[in-house]
């Protein structure tokens, strides 16, 4: 009895001696597992060639006449003929309006007719004068008479001129804003009228793009409710930047004539600039925007590398890179969320390759 306790005993060790090993083996082999290191994470990269990029933008503009000009008075008076006719074509010089100038010009007659009485004087004098009968001083005085009634004839003619309005251009004239019988002071608008045999365009590039802006420049436009292209010419930009909006306002002339155009119609403006034939441009996803400033992440050596960037124009899939990035560069594209500072990655493909 007491040989079959001792049995039970040492079997009973035994298994204690086995169950512990066992524990002491699993303990190992999760501390094992524990200070493993994870495998690097797989992404994908772009490798930074350079390649020509030409920057196109679009900016509003306005379509403007060659010339306008607001038709005004040069005097105060009734106007006695109107010949303005709304929408009419007229030529240069052309008479749009007739004032009064009945007072004037009989003002005129009574100085006509004082001078032919004063040159009549004259002219005896210059006689006497000539044998003496009168003083250099007497003669003097009656030519200074006629000189002076000719001076006065002068101004009532200019003021006689100024009551007649005439074309200061040939253009289309506006709407009619006065009445046959209206007095008029030279405050009031007669009309409008405009040149539209040439047109222009006006239109606003931001500062960065000023320094690109070339005379002779040809530009593509396109107006309101219409998707024809419409070309125009650079003659001219504006010899300051505008503080409020930091903006240049540049003007050129369009390129031949459309009855769909208007003084101060919508425009929509392309500019095309002189491509770069070394940009560096990459996917505008590996962009990682920050609180100050942008990001992207370098594939150097296995290991992810955060780099401040500074990024230029872009397209609708690109972005362009002027600082921060040189050729050759490996840029990650995918798993951007993921991956942290100075950790270990994999490239599983080149995607622009």
């Amino acid at each position: 009895m007491r040989r079959i306790s001792s049995i039970c005993l040492y079997f009973s060790l035994a298994l204690l001696i086995v169950a512990c090993g066992k524990k002491k083996s699993a303990t190992a082999d999760q501390q094992k597992q524990a200070g493993a290191k994870p495998p690097p994470m797989r992404v994908d990269g772009y490798v930074v060639v350079p390649q020509p990029f030409q920057e196109n933008i679009e900016v509003p503009g306005s379509i403007i006449a060659n010339e306008v000009a607001e038709i005004h008075p040069e005097t105060s008076g009734r106007i006695v003929q109107l010949n303005v006719v709304e929408g009419k074509y007229v030529t240069k010089g052309t008479v749009l309006a007739k004032l009064y100038d009945g007072d004037l010009r009989a003002q005129l007659n009574k100085i006509q007719v004082q001078l032919a009485l004063a040159q009549k004087t004259e002219e005896r004098q210059a006689q006497l004068l000539k044998i003496q009968g009168i003083s250099q001083q007497d003669y003097d005085i009656s030519l200074l008479q006629v000189n002076s009634l000719r001076a006065d004839i002068g101004i009532l003619q200019t003021s006689i001129a100024k009551t007649i309005v005439r074309a200061p251009f040939s253009g289309k004239i506006g709407l009619n804003a006065i009445s046959p019988g209206s007095y008029v002071t030279p405050a009031s608008v007669i009309a409008v009228i405009n040149q539209t045999d040439n047109l222009k365009l006006d239109f606003t590039v931001p500062e960065k793009y000023s320094g690109q802006i070339k005379i002779g420049q040809l530009v593509t436009f396109t107006i309101e409710g219409s998707d024809k292209q419409m070309g125009a010419k650079v003659i001219a930009t504006e010899a300051n930047v505008m503080e409020n909006t930091r903006s240049l306002t540049v003007r050129a002339s369009v390129m031949g004539k459309d009855n769909a155009l208007m003084a101060g119609a919508f425009a929509k403006v392309q500019l095309s600039f002189d491509p770069d034939p070394n940009a560096l441009l990459i996917p505008t996803q590996a962009v990682l925007p920050q609180a100050r400033g942008k990001k992207v992440i370098l594939y150097k050596g296995g290991t992810a590398i955060f780099a401040d960037v500074t990024t230029g124009v872009r397209d609708s899939a690109r972005v362009q890179i002027i600082d921060g990035l040189k050729a050759g560069d490996t840029v990650v594209v995918t798993g951007l969320l993921s991956v942290r500072p100075e950790a270990k990655i994999q490239i599983g493909k080149i995607v622009n390759k």
